[in-house]
């Protein structure tokens, strides 16, 4: 079978198309062959897949129509039939026609019946009606023919006729055709196919058995992949030729046969892999099978062909990088026999027809768009291979030294191993002009001096010497002298041979003269002889033009160079890796560079340094930010140039030496200082961090100021001298609004390393605060720092960090109370004497150092000035309500000197803290006098007066200024009782015969503190006398001690005067009770011995205390004018909530004479009563008409509600006007009434089960 190789890549090469045969059986092909040929190719034809057997629906599937007599289906021989099937027609189309039916059933039908008894074909009849529509009847002799022929050829299961019409419309016709004719492709397809598989698993089989020919199973595959491809079945085609693949890879891989690899030929370095036919197949076989280099890019070459066709260029590109990748290890296999850098060159070629052929057949925004950048990222890949290549090729004739030394060209081919042929090229012995002008080119080749004086090492771009190399794979020298290899140079290290040639001293002609070459092998070779002896080698394995072009000179190789990198920089941007486009603008911008095309350079430059800062590959930056920084000094770009210096500042201090650094920071400041026109804002994040100092953040209250250390670590080699520095705050709980700046006072010097700054701290809202933003001002640089360090710094002074913490460096609290005033005392104090009052001065959480109080006493009260105000230590006692005693000092304030209490004088109405009083409790006792010029009064024990608690009341306004700058203000005013000692009740207990009456009087204690009667005297009014004695009780009694709220009686003894006459006008209107006593008791505690008594000297200089009482004595009512008299209630009594009528009788009994008359005859009468028990409904007060006559009467009601029940005193009647000695009441004195309990209600009863 492998003998008809050549003959079946003819065939195949001839034959593209499905073929259907043509029976002509009536003579029409020439008439109806433009018809058919009109409507091909077919729309849409559903064949069936080869695996799955689903159903494949192929567009614009072409057929070519072939007689069956003409030469091409006739001149077969049966094994080409067999070997060939994919040619063979895959449909018979019968083509005929006939008006008579007679002729139909004795010479068509026969002749037909015996045309389609080969069960092999696929066929169907085309009956071509050739009747006029005028001519009704041959239509229908037409008509009954074609009937009678679908009645004896068509099946319920097949239809196999179908019918032309040439003079009428014929719109189904056609796609019934293409419906019979994909039938039969389908049917012809899936036998054939199946036929194949056959054979070819036949093969399979005998896979490792002597027997096996690959020629053989490669016919077979091949032709069924040629199969499915003529049917558009490209999925299918592919499929086999990937199983071609993988079986081909295990026969040439098997072990014991030893195969030519290939690659000999002509032209070989130019990459066959997208050209099938480039070499016949017949060339490339070798005994059963075919040479490696070629038949493994002829299967990748009908794999990419199919692949174009299903419009997959992004398959071909990762195919295709996929199998240059392996194939250059193929080669690498075989480098030693093949020619010097065929895998250089086939790679360079093969990637850069890769790129031409997928570029052409993609289109954009037709798949998806991962695919799209999947395809672009494997176009920067095939550039960026085909780039490398390319600069192994120039530097291996000498152009090296034009090559950029970038860390991406030192990774590429340090790591990319030298050539290793068996032998090393040699010198042509007529090369001596050109070796003479690599020399000269090798010693004029100088580094360039990168801007600041910076001194690099330049980076290797070979993997190990060039030199030692080549002279090692020299036929006749294997390791060779040292000292000859390197002609004695000294210092010569490993690296590349052109950084070392510069130094080199002058080449010798003793043994190396370039124009001796009689016998080149006896010596080393030296690197330009080692150039130009390989560039001769690549001019005889290098067939392009356009190649050997690029590496003619240096310009058409920096040309090439410079189009291979902007190919795979844009097609990086253009898809996932743009980092990579980025690095390889910066290969761009070099060159750029390297030409004085410094505005280019310096936008490419700048994408690489914002790549590699953003990445913090801070040693690559710093290999690319020093040529920025000179691109941007060329072009007069003043603020990206001094950018560019802040940056080489803030890279890592190893990556310079202090001289440089030195270098970068005097730039700095001399920009700065120069006269730019507008300021240039810079960020030094990376160069100037700054922290809170350690501890706990600074802790304030809302509207203190304060003071906020705050520690900058300088990344500059020298001091620096800021013109201004501010620093913005943050709060934590709000970042919207922004920061408050805090500028420092004055300018500012930076030393390297760790530097501490005070910011003056305004009022600040409640909140946590953490550091934001340093901003300031060098000249005309405004500079900008977002970099914090760490929460705890290290103890290094060049400690820096970047990373931002979340310990807030200051907390303002919210408003709350920082202190508190109270009084000390809440019991009464004594009225008219000088007491203490006693303030409590709590400090909570806060400091009161340097705090001023003023105090300003309300009406009724003034402060004792000729006495100091006593301040002590306020001790608190379990007893005591408040704050607890984490409340009472300050957390972290120092400790405050030990003193308990201090007098301190009242100035201005202000005092002024000391600083023991600033962190602790404390207590202030102001003397103080409560003024009262109303006379206490006593009363009865029948109607007991009630005692006004507001009368005694005083205020004493509190202002307390306190915190750093007094700009806390607290205000309070503190209420003090102050009362008198007793509060008095009389009652007669007793009268005698002989009108004395003996008057008890009860003193109620109304203070905390033991009060010490020493002496009661009575002054009477007028009307009254004494009775035995002279209005003293018994000595005996005294001193008598009064409790606090306790009581004690006096007991005295008076009689009325019957000396007065009625006229006679009063001289004392009411009794005056006199009580000398003393007082025993504690300010903390209440009322205490007054402040000047305090104060006095002996017992016997201290002044007595005399309380006075006014007590009013009525005389008996002996010749009354009027009564008042009670009417009696209704018999069914009182009730609670029932209206009641209450009814006064007043009667008069005389007429009133003098200033007791009433004018108009009308009489003021005033209803009093409990609001407790009664609820009065009418007038509580009002007039009532009252006749002058004697005897006169009148009645006055009043409705009122009984509010609680028992035994209650009724509502009184009182006249006003009148005096009480002229009224005479019955009762004559308060009485008691019975108030019964509300009746039930039944809508409240609740029935017991």
């Amino acid at each position: 079978m492998a003998n008809y190789l050549a003959q079946f890549q003819t065939v195949k090469n001839s034959c593209d198309r499905v073929v259907a045969a043509v029976e002509d059986v009536s003579d029409l092909w020439p008439t109806v062959k433009g018809l058919f040929e009109e409507h091909q190719p077919l729309k849409r034809a559903l064949l069936t897949n080869n695996r799955t057997r689903n159903p494949v629906l192929v567009h614009n599937l072409p057929v070519e129509f072939i007689l069956t007599t003409d030469a091409r289906l006739r001149s077969r021989s049966p094994q080409e039939q067999f070997l060939f099937w994919f040619r063979e027609p895959y449909a018979t189309l019968l083509l005929v026609t006939c008006e008579d039916l007679d002729e139909f059933k004795n010479i068509l039908k026969p002749r037909l019946k015996l045309i389609v008894q080969n069960d092999e074909r696929e066929w169907f009849i085309v009956f071509v009606s050739k009747a006029h529509p005028s001519n009704d009847q041959a239509t229908k002799s037409f008509k009954k023919v074609y009937a009678k022929l679908e009645v004896d050829f068509s099946s319920k299961k097949r239809e196999r006729c179908c019918k032309l019409d040439i003079h009428g419309p014929n719109a189904n016709f056609w796609e019934d055709l293409e419906l019979k004719i994909t039938e039969c492709i389908r049917n012809t397809l899936d036998r054939r196919v199946l036929f194949y598989e056959d054979e070819i698993r036949k093969l399979t089989e005998q896979r490792f058995m002597p027997i096996w020919n690959f020629c053989n199973f490669f016919i077979l595959k091949e032709s069924l992949a040629f199969i499915f491809e003529m049917a558009h079945l490209h999925e299918d085609a592919l499929r086999e030729y990937d199983e071609l693949e993988l079986c081909y890879l295990e026969t040439v891989n098997m072990p014991g046969k030893q195969r030519e690899f290939g690659g000999f030929d002509s032209e070989d370095d130019k990459a066959t892999l997208l050209k099938p036919g480039s070499k016949p197949l017949t060339q490339i076989v070798q005994d059963d099978s075919f040479r490696e280099f070629d038949f493994r890019q002829y299967l990748f070459a009908c794999q990419s062909r199919l692949l174009f066709k299903l419009n997959r260029p992004s398959e071909v590109s990762s195919r295709g990088y996929s199998f240059v990748i392996s194939f250059a290890k193929a080669l690498t296999l075989h480098e030693s026999v093949l020619p010097f850098c065929l895998r250089e060159v086939w790679v360079i070629n093969a990637c850069l027809a890769l790129l031409d052929a997928t570029s052409s057949h993609n289109h954009d925004g037709v798949v998806a768009p991962d695919i799209e950048k999947e395809f672009y990222r494997l176009q920067g890949d095939l550039y960026s291979l085909a780039r490398v290549k390319f600069m192994r090729l120039g530097y291996l004739i000498g152009y090296g030294t034009d090559i950029e030394k970038s860390p991406l060209n030192s990774a590429c081919l340090s790591m990319l191993p030298w050539p290793k042929p068996a032998v090393w090229p040699s010198l042509p012995p007529d090369a001596s002009s050109e070796v003479l002008e690599k020399e000269k080119t090798i010693l004029q080749a100088t580094s360039r001096t990168k801007h600041f004086g910076i001194q690099r090492k330049p980076l290797p771009l070979e993997p190990s010497v060039l030199l030692r190399v080549a002279n090692r794979r020299r036929a006749s020298l294997s390791t060779g002298n040292i000292p000859e290899i390197f002609d004695g140079r000294p210092g010569f290290t490993e690296g590349s041979g052109l950084e070392a040639s510069p130094r080199a001293p002058p080449m010798s002609r003793t043994n190396s003269s370039p124009g001796n070459f009689e016998s080149p092998l006896d010596r080393p070779m030296r690197l330009a002889e080692i150039f130009v002896a390989a560039e001769h080698a690549l001019r005889l394995t290098i067939s392009d033009h356009d190649l050997l072009k690029a590496l003619s000179s240096t310009q058409d190789f920096e040309h090439k160079y410079l189009n291979l990198t902007k190919g795979a920089a844009e097609n990086y941007h253009r898809s996932w890796w743009k980092r990579h486009g980025v690095v390889l603008d910066g290969e761009i911008a070099a060159v750029c560079f390297k030409h004085g095309k410094y505005d280019l350079a310096a936008n490419s430059y700048e994408k690489v340094c914002a790549l590699y800062a953003g990445e913090r590959w801070q040693d690559l930056l710093a290999e690319v930010l020093p040529n920025l920084a000179e691109c941007q000094k060329n072009l007069n770009d003043h603020a990206g140039y001094m950018s560019s210096c802040v940056r080489l500042l803030s890279l890592d201090k190893g990556l310079f030496s202090p001289k440089e650094r030195q270098a970068f920071q005097i730039e700095v400041v001399n920009l700065a200082h120069s006269e730019m026109e507008n300021p240039v804002p810079l960020d030094v994040s990376s160069l100037i961090t700054f922290s809170g100092s350690t501890g706990p953040p600074l802790q304030l209250c809302d509207g203190d100021p304060g003071t906020l250390p705050v520690t900058v670590w300088s990344g500059f080699p020298d001091d620096i001298t800021l013109d201004s520095l501010s620093l913005t705050l943050v709060a934590t709980n709000n970042t919207d609004e922004g920061g408050q700046a805090l500028k420092s006072s004055a300018a500012t010097v930076l030393k390297p390393g760790r530097n501490t700054i005070t910011f003056a701290l305004p009022p600040q809202k409640p909140g946590s605060y953490v550091l934001g933003v340093v901003t300031g001002q060098i000249g005309r640089l405004r500079f900008r720092s977002h970099s914090f360090s760490k929460g705890r710094p290290a103890d290094t002074d060049d400690f820096m960090s970047y990373e931002k913490p979340t310990r807030p460096i200051l907390k303002v609290s919210k408003p709350r109370a920082l202190v508190d005033l109270a009084s000390a005392v809440s019991s009464a104090l004594l009225i008219n004497e000088a007491q203490w009052i006693g303030i409590i001065v709590h400090p909570i959480n806060y400091s009161l150092k340097g705090a001023i109080l003023h105090i300003d006493t309300g009406p009724g009260l003034k402060i004792e000035d000729s006495y100091g105000i006593e301040m002590e230590r306020y001790v608190e006692t379990d007893c005591d309500a408040g704050t607890s005693k984490a409340e009472v000092s300050v957390e972290d304030s120092p400790v405050s000197p030990k003193q308990d209490s201090e007098v301190l004088n009242l100035c201005d109405g202000k005092i002024v803290f000391s600083e023991w009083a600033s962190n602790v409790s404390s207590i202030m006792w102001v003397p103080v006098r409560a003024l009262s010029e109303k006379l206490a009064r006593g009363s009865s024990s029948v109607t007991p007066l009630k005692q006004d608690i507001l009368e005694g009341m005083r205020t004493v306004a509190l202002k307390l200024e306190f915190g750093v700058h007094h700009n806390q203000i607290f205000e309070r005013t503190v209420a003090a009782h102050f009362t008198d000692p007793f509060d008095v009740t009389t009652r007669v207990v007793n009268k005698c015969n002989d009108g004395t009456m003996v008057m008890q009087v009860m003193l109620h204690s109304l203070v905390k503190a033991n009060l010490i009667v020493l002496d009661a005297w009575l002054d009477l009014q007028e009307g009254f006398v004494h009775g035995k004695r002279d209005g003293r009780p018994t000595s005996t009694f005294f001193p008598l001690v009064v409790s606090p709220g306790s009581r004690a009686a006096v007991v005295f003894s008076i009689s009325l005067d019957k000396t007065m006459s009625s006229g006679k006008d009063l001289q004392l209107p009411e009794s005056i009770l006199n009580i000398k006593y003393e007082i025993n008791g504690d300010r903390t505690a209440g009322a205490h011995k007054p402040v000047d008594a305090d104060h006095s000297g002996s017992d016997s200089e201290r002044r007595a205390l005399v309380f006075k009482s006014a007590i009013v004595l009525q005389r008996p009512v002996l010749d009354p004018c009027l009564t008042v008299g009670f009417l009696p209630l209704p018999s069914d009594g009182l009730r609670v909530g029932k209206l009641i009528t209450m009814q006064w009788r007043v009667e008069r009994l005389k007429e009133l004479k003098g200033s007791e008359a009433v004018e108009h005859d009308e009489v003021l009468y005033e209803v009093n009563a409990n609001s407790e028990n009664w609820m009065i409904a009418g007038r509580k007060r009002g007039h009532v008409s009252l006749s002058e006559e004697k005897g006169s009467r009148v009645v006055i009601s009043i409705l009122c509600v009984p509010l609680v029940a028992g035994y209650v005193r009724p509502p009184q009647l009182s006249l006003p006007n009148v005096e009480e000695e002229n009224v005479r009441s019955n009762p004559p004195g308060p009485h008691l009434v019975c108030v019964l309990p509300p009746l039930l209600s039944s809508s409240y009863c609740v029935p017991v089960k």
